[in-house]
Parts: structure tokens; sequence; C-alpha cells
């Protein structure tokens, strides 16, 4: 009896785990569970039916090799029990990207078009092990693969991460990590941000003070924005840059991980980096540092600001151009990729009003305001990219002042200017802040460090990348951007990045039809703990209470809600520390005047989730606008 009843343990063992749901992300176009498990053993096989898919076979040799402590060793062949197969006869409906996946008792079958789409079949088979195939190290576990059929390929063809890299330097070593962990979610293109006013990070043999100046700037602390101007003659010892030999290493990791790499070089204006290697190439031709994270411009809302600083070039200089020459013709010969990205954000032309190179450039070519000067900047960097065989892209503020029809645009400030360029026929990249801008806070201020926006993981996840009234064939995708002012590590980058990232992989492969964020919510849930496992960072500001308050007269009244299903809010004004026997928020709370404190925590199934915030009165009413 007693060996009867562990059969039957055993059994209903295998049972739960062959009906266990599979957990993807990004979901998959089609999936179908079957009955049944595969099991990975020592004795398995990873077979490449053409020589092309020989590298997805190795990669993914390497993700199974090390936490299972296997030694497998793909070869051509096609009776692998993991079976990569190119089509002799393409899949229409699979395109570049797609695959097939068909995991039985007997072996896994992955079939593609293109390497890529192996790859990407390799990557949803790495996701349907047990989380311990993240591991770093050797582990043990139940290696099994439900039974299940998939088809899956992307909805858009840009699927992208921007890494800003001139704030904070990121070493060679974590850009890599960076790309694997982007490839992963199929994401297929990383727009590197290599120059600004904070450092400029890519080697330029021909200007060499780019980086022996350029890349290195003063050490500070504290809060990005609110730091110490750098003081003459002080040493620069913060910083660093990739030398065109990393630069090309970096290339070709991204480029076996299908992951293409758009460098950006952003001019004319965010260049302080450049023009303390070379301050001739400004207006005032004043010397100016790298600059550390001071307050360098004033802001007056609606994008409007003026500079304190001269961080933008000489629209009137000849020699600007020939140093852009320069420039884009080692960038050019570098990035095999079709695109440079050429900036064109945030330029402060008030130095320009006052040079007298630029007033007589103006009247030259008929210019009445200052802010044409931009257009006739973007097209001659047009010009120069277009001679060294590159296509012109640009941030959004490209499109004032005119540029050529085959520039294409990356709409950033909000999907206003993604509109405006699809309807004059360019082509579009949609990141706009409002859903992409991944250095938004995930959660509430009162957490984590206070940032000047936040962007939940569901709005993320809910962003619709072509809008109303636009011909999708101009929306080529979208992309999420990771600025680090106030990032200063991977680490960091991670716990930003994540579960935002995993949130727009969905959005930028999956079909629109099937976004359904409870879904959702149950598969990011499963990925936190394969993100633990894999040491990779991540926020979960999910489930933290959402805090609103308004006014209604003179009452402050507390709004309140949870980002996921089935939370509880639980909160205090006395004082006291929250937990389930403290008031249950169920609608919105007029508050009692005096110097009170919110404390607010929230907990599902009886257990506290989330983060506890603490907000004080003047808090509250700020949020309220007072």
């Amino acid at each position: 009896m007693h060996i009867a009843r562990l059969l039957v343990l055993a059994l209903g063992v295998t049972i739960a785990r062959a009906q266990t749901p599979v957990h993807l992300i990004p979901q998959p176009v089609s999936l179908q569970q079957q009955k049944g498990l595969f099991t990975l053993t020592r004795s398995a096989s990873i077979q490449y039916n053409q020589a092309d898919g020989k590298t997805a076979a190795d990669l993914l040799a390497k993700q199974l090799n090390g936490p299972t402590g296997f030694s497998i060793q793909p070869k051509t062949g096609t009776s692998g029990t993991i079976q990569l197969t190119l089509n002799a006869t393409p899949d229409a409906k699979l395109g570049d990207e797609g695959y097939t996946l068909n995991a039985t008792d007997k072996g896994v079958r992955i079939t593609a078009n293109k390497p890529a789409g192996l790859f990407y079949g390799a990557q949803t088979l790495t996701q349907l092990l047990p989380k311990e195939i993240g591991s770093k190290t050797k582990t043990n576990a139940n290696w099994t693969v439900p039974a299940v059929q998939i088809t899956d390929y992307p909805r858009f063809g840009w699927r992208g991460i921007m890494l800003d890299v001139s704030r904070h330097f990121f070493p060679k070593e974590d850009v890599k990590t960076f790309i694997d962990q982007i490839a992963k979610l199929k994401y297929n293109t990383l727009h590197w941000h290599l120059t600004d006013d904070n450092g400029w990070r890519i080697e330029i043999k021909s200007l060499p003070k780019l980086t022996s100046v350029g890349a290195w700037r003063v050490a500070r602390s504290g809060h990005f924005g609110d730091r110490e101007d750098p003081k003459p003659g002080e040493p620069t010892p913060y910083g660093g840059f990739y030398t065109q030999d990393d630069v090309r290493e970096i290339i070709r990791y991204a480029q076996d991980r299908n992951v293409t790499i758009v460098p950006e070089v952003d001019i004319p204006g965010h260049s302080m980096a450049a023009l303390a290697a070379y301050p001739e190439l400004s207006c005032t031709k004043q010397p100016v540092s790298v600059n550390p994270g001071t307050n360098f411009a004033d802001w007056y809302g609606n994008g409007t600001f003026k500079m304190k600083v001269e961080n933008t070039l000489n629209p009137s200089d000849e020699k600007v151009y020939e140093f852009l020459d320069k420039v884009f013709t080692e960038v050019a010969a570098l990035f095999p990729n079709p695109y440079i990205h050429a900036g064109g954000d945030e330029c402060y032309k008030g130095y320009w009003a006052q040079d007298p190179g630029c007033q007589a450039l103006m009247k030259k070519l008929n210019i009445r305001h200052v802010e044409d000067l931009q257009g006739y900047f973007m097209g001659r960097v047009e010009k120069i990219l277009a001679s060294k065989g590159k296509k012109f892209l640009g941030w959004d503020e490209i499109l004032e002042g005119g540029i050529s029809p085959t520039a294409t645009v990356m709409s950033w400030r909000g999907v206003k200017g993604g509109i405006e360029a699809a309807h004059m026929g360019h082509n579009v990249v949609m990141t706009p802040t409002t859903f992409a801008y991944l250095d938004y806070n995930q959660g509430d201020n009162a957490v984590d460090p206070p940032i000047y926006a936040t962007l939940r993981a569901q709005t993320s996840y809910n962003y619709e990348p072509v809008p109303d009234g636009i011909d999708p064939k101009f929306i080529l995708g979208g992309q999420g951007n990771l600025w680090t002012e106030q990032i200063p590590n991977l680490r960091y980058a991670e716990y930003m990045m994540y579960p935002r990232g995993w949130a727009l992989a969905e959005v930028y492969w999956s079909p629109k039809e099937a976004k359904n964020w409870p879904n959702f919510v149950q598969r990011m849930e499963t990925h936190f703990d394969r993100a633990d496992v894999a040491q990779v960072n991540h926020a979960k500001a999910v489930y933290d209470a959402i805090v609103k308050t308004s006014m209604n007269g003179d009452k402050l009244m507390l709004n309140m809600a949870g980002e996921i299903p089935n939370l509880d809010i639980y909160y205090t004004i006395d004082d006291t520390m929250p937990d389930q026997f403290s008031t249950k928020y169920t609608q919105p709370v007029e508050l009692p005047d005096g110097p009170i404190t919110l404390r607010v925590i929230t907990y599902r199934a009886g257990k506290p989730i989330g983060h506890l915030i603490t907000l004080s009165r003047d808090a509250l009413m700020k949020r309220a606008g007072r």
C-alpha cells in the first residue's frame, strides 16, 4: 500500500507539472499546450541542419550547459534531441524573425526561415525550462519542458532599447550583459547613446582629444543635476570610453544575438563634452568642462529652457562640418547597420542668436528665425551621413526647420511628433516619454530615489505604438529609453529596466489583440522568480499602492488604487504603523485637518507584499496641487 501510494503521488505530481501554465514573455502568436513533458538529460544533443544555424545552436548549448552541468556539443544533422532547422522553402508567415517550436516527450524541434528565428525559438525554449536555467552556476533541477506547439513572429521590425552611456560609463562587459538580457526578450535593436554633455564615449582616432579630454570629468557625488561645478585645474578621474576594437567586439557580440546596434552622436546641442575637447567649435569659443551633473540650464516648462553654459556646436562655422565629417567617417566604418542617430534634441539657440557668424548665415539663407538654423544644420549632417552610405535618424525636433523625406524620426515628446512625421511620409520609431522612458520611477517617489516623473509598468504595457488614423507602414516599431543621469551602474539599470522592459518587449513583439494585463501580471510574477535566480535586479513597485490626492473645496481627498489585481490597501493617519488590522481603503477618503502623516501598505492573501509609503500632510497637499 505504501508503494502504491507513492506511485499515485508521483503520478499526481507529473500530471500537475504537465498542466502548469506556460508563462512566456513576450507572449507568442500561438501557443497550444499538449500532454506530456520532455526531459533534458546529459545525453541530449543539439543539431542544426545548415551552417547558418551554428551560432544559435552554440549559444543555446552555452545557455544550457552552465546551469545543468551538461556538456552538450552542437553538430550538424537532422536528428538532434533538440533540432534547429532552417526551412528549405520559407514559411511566409514567419518572416525573417519568426519560428515554430514543437516540444514532445521525444524532444524539441525549432524551425525558422532565418537564423534570427532559430535564436528566438531557443530563447523561448529556455523560458520553458525551470527557472534554475538562469543560474550562473551548476544547480540541481528537474530539467523538463512542457509539451507545446508554438508559432511565433514579431509585430514590429524595430524593437529597441536605448542605453545612455554618456551620463555614466558602462564597461564593455556590462554592455554585453545588457545585450544578453534584451536579446532574451526578443529585442533586436540597441540604440547606443554614446555622446552628450557628460562624456564622449567612442574613440575617434583623427580627433584624439574627444576621448583624452571629453571622456573624463571631475568626481562628484549626490543627486545628478544638483552637483558642484568643476573647479579650475581639478583632476578628472571619472569616466571612460570604448576603443574602436571594443566597439567591434561589442558589435560582433550583438550580431550573434540578433541585436543591431545603432550609434548616436548627439548634435548640435548636448555637445559639452565635445566642446571641452575642442572649444573652438562653439560660438563663444570659451573653455567648458565635461559636465559632472551640475544644474547648467533653467527650465521654464513646455520644453523651453535657457542654457547657463554653452553646449551647442556653431552652425555657421565650416570647421564644425569638417569635424563632423571626421567623426561620422569613423563611426560609419565601425557600425554596419544602415542608421546613424544624430540627436537633434533640446538644442538651445540663444548663443546662435548672439553670434555674428550665425546672423550672417541667416541673412545669406534668407532665414528670419534663429530656430530655422537647426534645419540647415541637420540638413548638412544628413548629407554627410549619406556620403558615408548611412541613413539619418534623429529625435522629433529634427522636424523643425525641415528635413528630407528619407530621414527617420524617433518620436519622444509624446506621440505628437510621430503622428506629424508619419503624415509627412517619414518612417517613425515610437518612443514617447509617456510610455517608454525607463529612467522614470516605476513607483512612488516616497519609496524610490525621487525622479522628475513616474511611469508604471501597467502604463508601459498598455501602450499602443500605432496611433489612430496613421498608416502602420510608417511605424517601424518602438523602443524603451534608459537615460542614466540617476543610474550609475548596471545593477541599477536592471532595477529601472524591469518589469517595464518585459512589458515593452510584449508591446513590440506580441499581437495587439493578445494584450491582457491581468494575464501579463501572472507571467511577470513568474519572471520575478526567474530574475532572482539569474541575479537580474528588478523593481517590485507593482505591489505598491498608487496614492493620489485632490481637493474638494477646502477638503483634502485621498484616492488610492492598486496596479495589479487582488491587492488590499491598508492605511493609518494616527502615527501608527499599518497592517492588515488597520483601516482598509475601499473608496475616496476625506482627510482631517492637522499635521497628519499618511502611512500605506499593501497585502495580498493576508501577507504584506508592497513597500510602506509614508507621506506628510505637506506632501499630500503638494500632490493635490497646493
